[in-house]
């Protein structure tokens, strides 16, 4: 529960790496002497009464990762010059105005952005992002495909692993894609046609598979967008086997499988079943004199059955029977 100002000499602590004051009832702004911690890497002001314009001079602190400034009454608008190392910005419940700079969404290493009730305006601003030439693994968190107002990409030469989202068709803003030279895999989504206004498309040397999604957009790129994926086939690759691009032929084909083996199936139950009956006959007397007395017995039924037929309906015939 310290209250107060916030100390003025804790910027002698030019050294300082970890400042966490969160949670208590400072007051008033913060001290411009703290522009002299210039190792500072984490700042947690959360949850005081802190009031006035957020650091001006907040681009002196140019190792700063966590910087953690919500459930204040800060104003004015959003520093421009961040620290280029910033992983995690939160200036959640505070008094900001203005609209939101540009500059924040181009930082490398922003993966927590916290801006909810606030006083912002204006539009999300169109983004690029730019993570190429790094060491960096793993998959891409979903999140990054649905930032819509992303206008460049460009994940190329890392080391991702996972498939494409197909929430890659919203981003309508899309540009430039570039995830070439990762070890991204699966097929790619249908969604990617979708992106009309998609001028630059690289995702060569992938572990891609499948066929290219068939749509204006994606065959306007030559086949150096997509080399390097072995089993990726399709216009403008024009290497995809007969099945593949011709899958009408290829059900067909099956269709007529199916049927050559039902009649195949369909005489070699006859002939069995055949063979079957009249091998026990001929091979089995008993049976043989049993089957002949029944078909003896059924001409005979037939016979009286005519006979009777006949006469009823002839009466004349049936009165000389009589007599």
């Amino acid at each position: 529960m310290f209250g107060g100002l916030i100390p003025s000499t804790l910027g002698n602590l030019s050294s300082l790496y970890y400042l966490s004051i969160g949670s208590n009832n400072f007051s008033g702004s913060i001290p411009h002497s703290l522009k002299n911690l210039s190792e500072l890497h984490y700042i947690n002001l959360w949850s005081n009464r802190l009031s006035g314009e957020v650091l001006g001079h907040l681009s002196d602190w140019r190792q700063l990762e966590i910087m953690n400034l919500g459930e204040n009454e800060f104003s004015a608008t959003i520093p421009i010059n961040l620290s280029q190392k910033l992983e995690v910005v939160i200036l959640r419940a505070n008094q900001l105005e203005g609209t939101i700079p540009t500059q924040l969404f181009n930082l490398p290493y922003l993966f927590h952005l916290d801006l909810a009730q606030n006083k912002l305006s204006g539009s999300i601003p169109e983004r690029t992002i730019d993570l190429s030439a790094n060491s960096l693994s793993g998959k891409v968190p979903l999140e990054l495909f649905r930032l819509v107002q992303v206008q460049t990409l460009n994940l190329s030469h890392n080391n991702f692993v996972g498939t494409i989202p197909k929430t890659i068709g919203g981003m309508k803003n899309m540009e430039s894609l570039d995830l070439s030279n990762n070890k991204f895999f699966g097929e790619i989504p249908h969604g990617m046609s979708l992106l009309t206004f998609l001028s630059y498309l690289n995702l060569s040397y992938n572990n891609f598979d499948g066929k290219i999604p068939v749509g204006t957009q994606l065959q306007s790129f030559n086949a150096s967008s997509y080399i390097g994926n072995l089993k990726l086939c399709g216009s403008p690759l024009n290497n995809c086997s007969t099945e593949e691009e011709n899958p009408k032929n290829a059900e067909n084909e099956d269709d007529e499988s199916l049927k050559e083996s039902l009649y195949l199936g369909m005489g070699v139950g006859f002939a069995v079943g055949f063979w079957g009956i009249c091998g026990s006959l001929f091979l089995i007397r008993k049976w043989r004199h049993a089957y002949f007395r029944f078909i003896y017995g059924v001409g005979n039924r037939l016979y009286v059955t005519l006979k009777v037929i006949m006469y009823v309906e002839d009466p004349i015939l049936l009165w000389k029977s009589l007599i």
